[in-house]
């Protein structure tokens, strides 16, 4: 499954056109109308997140980018020109389209409207604004506002812009594939196929090849507990040959406990099932195999641009890890004094119980009365002489 080469193709100085990076290599059309960043709103930290005419390409979509001046004269003529340009395109489904714009006030022609910033008019065509400012999300006639209290201001979903704001972003653009997905009906990929042909690829026929094919241009994983994982095509493809695919015991599992599917991302709650015969640095580096059975609740929210994965964020808790390999004691000294108390005694150290479990925690992520509730509420500490520590 290699990545389609399509690159943009610029057909003048203000308009440039960009074909679906979706395996399907097909899909309907959107208008990004967009101003340039100026060389002192330039954000100066590195993203991997591409600039929104790759990213919408990498949804499925036949993207025509219009790059216009700050006075927006000329907007209604370069629309005219990106709608007569998507008319052409060969890989582009639909004559009815989608338009994403970064502070422009006049759209006309197309079936559905996204704008970053308050237009002149309110649209008369079903619409969303997502707001720079203050307040909750509301719902006038045609459209629905999202407001963004934490922004500098409309640019934060340019990653080339100073203001770009990643979970912001990242929210803005899950609810515009929501919008335009509805209004343009599509593009739909199965979004738990792709995420069960990765996952097959890691754990079954365990090919780095296979498994970087699934994933979009520059994609990351970030295993939040031990923090690893790749950031990018080179870590990512070196992370998964040097650390995971490889170094998983043979008799790895993975048992599905539930599963919630979005827009754009996968949602798995599941027990990771494996027998510690050998060492896996990726999730409990430095430690030898202990020849232990470990059951490991996991959470991992996968995020699918297209259908190729864009990342995936994995977390567990990483105490129940030490308690199932005997790691963790029961008990372990609280090393300086509490400002509220209590205080030990002459000659006396305290100590607290430690507020973890081992493979109950898995139990109890499959069946909720598999194991009583609430018994770490009667965990206290405890005095315990200096010298015994």
């Amino acid at each position: 499954m290699p990545l389609l080469n399509a690159k943009p193709i610029k057909l003048n100085h203000k308009l440039t056109v960009h074909a679906p990076l979706s395996r399907r290599g097909h899909g309907p059309g959107i208008i990004i109308i967009r101003t340039d960043t100026t060389t002192s709103m330039k954000n100066q930290r590195v993203t991997l997140d591409p600039e929104p005419l790759q990213k919408w390409a990498e949804e499925g979509y036949t993207v025509a980018q219009v790059t216009v001046s700050s006075n927006c004269r000329t907007v209604k003529a370069d629309l005219r020109q990106a709608i007569d340009a998507l008319d052409e395109h060969e890989k582009c489904d639909k004559k009815t389209y989608g338009a994403i714009v970064d502070e422009i006030d006049n759209l006309y022609e197309i079936k559905a409207i996204v704008s970053y910033g308050k237009l002149a008019r309110t649209p008369k065509k079903k619409f969303i604004y997502h707001l720079p400012e203050q307040g909750t999300k509301s719902k006038p006639e045609s459209g629905v506002v999202y407001r963004y209290p934490d922004v500098s201001s409309a640019s934060f979903i340019i990653p080339s812009h100073r203001d770009f704001s990643p979970s912001s972003a990242a929210v803005a653009h899950t609810r515009c594939l929501s919008f335009l997905k509805q209004e343009l009906d599509g593009p739909w990929f199965d979004l738990e196929e792709i995420w069960d042909e990765h996952t097959n690829f890691e754990f079954s026929e365990r090919s780095v090849e296979n498994t970087m094919g699934t994933m979009v241009q520059e994609p990351y994983v970030n295993h939040i507990p031990t923090m690893t994982g790749g950031i990018g095509r080179e870590a990512l493809s070196s992370f998964y040959a040097k650390h995971f695919i490889f170094n998983n015991p043979e008799d790895t599992a993975l048992e599905l406990v539930s599963r919630t599917v979005g827009i754009d991302r996968v949602v798995d709650e599941f027990i990771f099932v494996f027998t510690h015969d050998k060492e896996v640095d990726w999730l409990i580096p430095g430690i030898p195999p202990t020849g232990r059975l470990l059951r490991i609740p996991f959470i991992a929210v996968v995020n699918i641009r297209g259908d190729r994965l864009y990342h995936e964020h994995i977390t567990w808790d990483q105490l129940t890890v030490l308690f199932q390999l005997g790691l963790m004691p029961e008990y372990l000294p609280i090393p300086y004094d509490l400002p509220y108390g209590p205080r030990p005694g002459a000659d006396k150290r305290l100590q607290y119980r430690v507020p973890g479990a081992g493979a109950r925690t898995a139990d109890k992520m499959v069946d909720e009365s598999s194991v009583a509730s609430n018994e770490m509420l009667t965990y206290a500490v405890r005095e315990t002489m200096i010298s015994s520590l």
